[in-house]
């Protein structure tokens, strides 16, 4: 990962630092010579969007088409507020059998990825990663498809600080997303879009749940049921099963969109007691202006979690694989499309000195409108 930028304005000046760390791949790809690299690099780090055409992206027919699949692979939220507290002794409203075999899977969970005394001593976290994604275009029909084509790659920084705030700065093929919570408002903001505010209340990253975050993940799953075993990758799990409240899809929907349902299933593995794959599927229903057609998005998205290490006592995942299928029918279509990223974590610390509040205060330019649609989270 390229952490540091020649300083082409200056020879003997100082090295330039990134603010989000990129593949040398990335920086290699951005141009011919050392200054169109750099020129490029400098239109990229202040969130312009390029003006080339970006078609063979993600097979996607324009910036603000990809921009849409980048937002929706690599910065979706979770549906749910995930509480900050001792999540082993918050006691469970449903005492059925599922809740109470899923209170004890989660105990594995926690004590698998560090013990209870680790995971409370937590403040704070960094992260940087990189990624590489590849997708379908659009096809027609209900048959299976598959993501190819030219890999993009990019890179990604998350700082985030319990109980609900969190920043995320995404940069792919020369295009930035941006978002992030002060514990009050979730917002985002692209390189071709201004910042505006996601509806409801503030929600958590779901990158957070792919083996980053272990003490959200086991808060998110004290409330869910255990619905059965299942074998992922030769390891056999226990799948935990969470329905997001009608009061919740509502406070998230808008005039133009209804959230019909966000389902979120996690899987255990019962040899090691960590999640292995994290799933949610969303179902909205794009109101039409005229009539009572409407158009049905549903987006499924899968993310298998592996290479679990030890930092500072706790046990992070630190590579995966997210795999996105969008789903559009309504009105006599049946459209498909792929979206994959594989990932990797290169650097990750926790309990950060000095990070303060300020660092997670939304952009001054942010817009409190009631939108709404597939690309947003």
């Amino acid at each position: 990962m390229r952490k540091l930028c020649p300083n082409y304005d200056k020879e003997n000046g100082l090295d330039t630092v990134l603010e989000v760390p990129i593949p040398e791949e990335m920086f290699t790809n951005m141009g011919s010579n050392a200054a169109s690299r750099w020129q490029n690099l400098r239109t990229l780090m202040k969130a312009q969007s390029s003006e080339k055409s970006c078609n063979s992206h993600l097979s996607s027919g324009s910036n603000n088409e990809f921009m849409a699949l980048l937002k929706l692979v690599g910065s979706p939220l979770i549906p749910f507020q995930v509480q900050s507290d001792d999540a082993l002794t918050r006691p469970i409203h449903d005492g059925s059998i599922e809740a109470s075999t899923a209170k004890y899977i989660v105990q594995q969970y926690v004590a698998a990825t560090g013990g209870l005394t680790v995971l409370n001593s937590l403040n704070s976290m960094y992260a940087v990663g990189q990624v590489k994604m590849v997708g379908s275009a659009m096809h027609e029909g209900d048959y299976s498809i598959h993501a190819r084509g030219k890999g993009e790659v990019g890179g990604f920084v998350l700082w985030q600080k319990y109980p609900e705030m969190w920043y995320l700065e995404l940069v792919v093929s020369g295009f930035k997303v941006s978002a992030g919570s002060d514990g009050k408002v979730a917002w985002n903001q692209s390189s071709s879009q201004p910042c505006h505010a996601n509806k409801g209340p503030p929600r958590p990253l779901r990158r957070f749940f792919q083996g980053l975050d272990p003490r959200s993940t086991a808060n998110l799953f004290l409330e869910a049921v255990c619905i059965g075993e299942k074998t992922i990758n030769d390891e056999d799990c226990f799948v935990l099963k969470l329905e997001t409240a009608v009061s919740i899809l509502k406070a998230h929907s808008t005039s133009h969109t209804e959230i019909v349902r966000h389902t979120v299933w996690g899987y255990f593995s019962q040899r090691t007691g960590l999640i292995v794959k994290f799933e949610d599927t969303k179902l909205v229903r794009m109101k039409s202006v005229k009539g009572n057609d409407s158009v049905f998005w549903e987006t499924t998205i899968e993310s298998m979690i592996e290479d679990y290490r030890y930092v500072d006592g706790i046990n992070i995942a630190h590579s995966g694989k997210t795999s996105a299928l969008l789903y559009r029918y309504g009105e006599a279509l049946h459209h498909k499309r792929r979206i994959e990223e594989t990932w990797r974590i290169e650097e990750i610390d926790f309990n950060i000195c000095g990070l303060s509040t300020d660092y997670f205060m939304p952009p001054a330019d942010l817009k409190r409108e009631d939108s709404g649609g597939v690309g947003d989270s």
